[in-house]
């Protein structure tokens, strides 16, 4: 078999949402797996002893959470992110942030980056105004659709 083939049979296993493929073809035997091996981790939990038993405890012993006051409605339109990734406000760990609260911003201004895939991705604000509110924690990961922050 060819590698060009093997490479298509993987792009298949992608678009399809395959984790498992097996081929036999004469003496040519093809396995492809892909993420966990879920028989293989059966099988570790299953040896490990009943008294390791997983540490969390089941949900009907948790405590129910207690109901969150309902947040303020902040003024201003809101910045989300346009990805995946981790929010950082400042270009590196020792520079100033980008943008404060009460910073003037005009468009086309960086405003924080993301780091999606070891890729640092500049946000730039789509409108003018005054910077209100962070919404989104420094160093922790956001969402698409997540906000980042309000503008006014």
């Amino acid at each position: 078999m060819e590698l060009q083939e093997i490479r298509r049979i993987v792009e298949l296993m992608n678009e399809h949402g395959l984790t498992h493929f097996d081929l036999t073809k004469g003496d040519f035997h093809l396995k492809l797996k892909k993420g966990a091996d879920l028989d293989d981790l059966r099988g570790l939990l299953a040896s490990l002893p009943a008294a390791q038993a997983p540490a969390y405890a089941p949900a009907a012993a948790l405590p129910a959470p207690a109901a969150a006051p309902a947040a303020p409605v902040a003024d201003g339109a809101e910045i989300t992110s346009p990805m995946v990734g981790t929010f950082y406000l400042k270009p590196a760990p020792d520079a100033p942030n980008f943008v404060d609260v009460g910073s003037v911003v005009s468009i086309g201004q960086t405003l924080c980056i993301i780091e999606a895939m070891k890729v640092m991705n500049e946000i730039k604000a789509e409108r003018a105004g005054t910077i209100c509110a962070y919404v989104a924690e420094d160093g922790n990961p956001v969402q698409y659709g997540d906000v980042l922050f309000r503008i006014q």
